[in-house]
Order: structure tokens, then sequence, then C-alpha cells
């Protein structure tokens, strides 16, 4: 029989019994965690009735239609065009990919066309209609050296925040790859109900994020909330989870690590079912361990896998606005924001449109240089290349 990367799943009843009782557990505490916050958030959302609901249901159903409708005579219009007339053999392809590059030009090419123009303008509250303001290279030498020398925020520089952000996304990153790494070890094995605790893992990853951080709000709340009765019932004292630094910090990096969790679980249970079990036969032919087949077999080969997925998981948690801002604000004495987040507020709160349109290219410009040099420097993509 083929070996796995680590050492085996308990083989007796009794130890997969209590293994199974130990995974209920942590089930139950999560889901209790999770429900209790969730009923906090929805009981204090008094004017959230079915009416308004079905609305917003019915202005969403009308606005995908619309797409649809769109779509459909893009496709018609490509199909007479290419097809028809031209009778080009490449028509299917492009036809298939026109919808998501219009979608793209729109959504993102746009955006940060506008976004790069704006960094070089005078744009601001009083200067905000169009006419009223204007465009120089001046204008965007002074927005980018104001994002380095003034202040970002009300008492906060780019230079504290972007420390605590880079603190930020390598904690989460790491917490996220070490323990997906592990859940995907342990149901990459022959488990009971290995499919049942896959969907159970996934539940996180698949609720909306909003949701997950409003409910996650509530279960940090010092007098109500789920965390702090847990402590006070093994005796320790309440902290103050949301009104000083360091335990709100805490507080959201603890909620980011749980919901980013499931996707490198998934991503790194795809390339674990994706190697040979030959290369560990032949490893247990030359008397290797376990350990020495996860050094010399599965990280190696997974490193194809487990580099994009953390560089789009640097991405995303270096752009993880949802959680930061719906559970702290940023606060406490904006102790808690982020790059993203201060852009938002330097934005939307200050309203200092030029100075955010810098603050946007610059971090982009961050993201593109880590993203390239990780890539460099694994190596991990280069059976991609040749």
């Amino acid at each position: 029989m083929a070996s796995t990367t680590m050492p085996r799943a308990p083989s007796t009843p009794l130890a997969q019994r209590l293994f199974s009782i130990l995974t209920w557990l942590v089930v139950l505490v999560v889901a209790v965690f999770f429900l209790r916050g969730l009923a906090y958030y929805l009981g204090q959302q008094k004017g959230l009735t079915p009416t308004i609901v079905l609305n917003s249901l019915r202005i969403a159903g009308g606005f995908l239609g619309i797409i649809a409708i769109g779509v459909a005579a893009l496709e018609a219009v490509l199909y007479l065009v290419l097809v028809r007339w031209l009778h080009w053999k490449y028509a299917v392809p492009y036809m298939l990919l026109a919808p998501a590059a219009i979608a793209l030009a729109f959504l993102i090419i746009y955006p940060f066309g506008y976004n790069f123009a704006i960094a070089f303008s005078n744009r601001s509250l009083t200067r905000f209609l169009p006419g009223a303001y204007s465009f120089s290279l001046q204008y965007g030498i002074e927005n980018f050296k104001s994002v380095f020398t003034d202040r970002v925020l009300h008492d906060t520089y780019f230079y504290q925040v972007f420390g605590r952000t880079v603190a930020w996304t390598a904690i989460n990153v790491f917490c996220h790859v070490l323990g997906g790494l592990g859940l995907a070890l342990l149901l990459n094995r022959a488990l009971p109900l290995r499919g049942l605790y896959r969907t159970i893992l996934v539940f996180p990853w698949a609720i909306p994020q909003p949701i997950v951080a409003l409910a996650l709000r509530g279960e940090f709340h010092y007098q109500y909330g789920f965390v702090n009765n847990l402590l006070q019932a093994i005796g320790l004292t309440p902290v103050q989870w949301l009104s000083e630094p360091i335990p709100a910090f805490v507080a959201v990096t603890l909620c980011n690590i749980w919901l980013g969790i499931p996707f490198m679980m998934v991503i790194i249970l795809g390339g674990l079912q994706s190697i040979s079990r030959e290369f560990y036969e032949a490893s247990e032919i030359d008397g290797a361990g376990g350990w020495a087949q996860f050094r010399s077999i599965t990280w190696p080969l997974l490193q194809p896998v487990v580099t994009p997925a953390a560089i789009i998981g640097t991405i995303w948690t270096f752009n993880a606005f949802n959680v930061i801002y719906l559970i702290t604000q940023g606060g406490p004495s904006e102790q808690t924001d982020i790059l993203v987040t201060a852009l938002f507020k330097a934005a939307f709160e200050f309203y200092r449109y030029a100075q955010a349109g810098a603050f946007g290219i610059v971090i982009f410009a961050i993201l593109a240089i880590v993203a390239i040099t990780w890539v460099r420097v694994s190596g991990a993509l280069k059976g991609v290349y040749e």
C-alpha cells in the first residue's frame, strides 16, 4: 500500500472514535462561536425586514438580466461577423473571451487608468466637479511626495501603516499556509466522514466576508462576546478586544486567519492528490520515514501549487479591507488601520482624492514588486514556462 506524507491516522477503533469526538468538539465550538455572533448582529439590525430583502433581490435580478441580455447581443454580433462573414477558424475562442475582456476593461483597466489620472491632478472636495480641477506633472510629483511625507490619516504616517500592513500580511499568510497544509495532510488520508469534514472546513470561506466579520465582531464584545465569556469561564480576566490597540490587532488577525485557512486547505489538498503514490512507494523501499518523505517529495512537488496560492493570499491579505473595517473601523486611534483602509479613509473620509490616487498606485507598485520578486526567487513557476 502506498505511503502517505505524514504519520498515519489512528488505526484502532478507540483512537478513531477519540479523533472523531475531538474533531466534532472543535466544529461545535466554531459553530457556536459563529452563530452567536450572527444572532447578535441580526438582533441589532431591526430594520432588516423581508420586504427590504425582496426589494434588494429584485434590483439585483434586474441588473443581472440586463447583463445577460447584453452578453447575448454581443455574442450574436460576434457570431455574425466572425463566423458568418469572415469565416474565421478562431472565432469560438474569441467569442467566449469577449464578455470577460469587456468586463475586465470596465472593472479593472478603466478604474486603474482613472485612478492614475487623478493621481496627477489637484482634485479635492472643493475642486470635485469636472472643470474645477486640472492635471499636471507637478501635481503628480507633489501627490506622490505627500504620501510619504504627510500624514495619510489623522495622526498616522505612511511608514507606520506600512509596517503594520507588513506584519499583518506576514502573520496571516504564514498561518494560512501552515494551517491549510496541516488540514490538507489530515484530509488526504483515509478518515471516517472525510467528505463531511472537508465540507465543514470550507464553510468559513464560502460565507461572504462582511457577514462573517460582523458576526465575529459581536463575539469580541467586552461584556457579551463569546471570547470573553470563555475567558471568564476558565478563570481569566476579560480583555478589551475592540478598544485597546494590541488586543484589537490580535482580534482582527485571528478572524482573518480563520477566514483564510480553508482556501489554502483546498488548494494544497488538490496538489497533494496530484502527487503520484509511486514516489512514496520508492522512498519506502529506501527506508524513508514520514518526515523524510514530506521534506524530499511532498513539499518540493507542492511548490508549483503553494507559491501561486501564497502570492494570491498575500495580495488578498494585503488588501483585506472587509475584516478590519467592519470589526474595528481601523481603531482604536487608527492602530489597526492597514494601507487599504487608510486609502479608503483618505479618499472618502478626508476627501484627499488626488493624494488617494497616488496612494493607490503606491500600493499597487508594492504588491507588483512583491509578487514578481517572490516568483523569481522561489523559481516555483519555471516548469510552467519551460
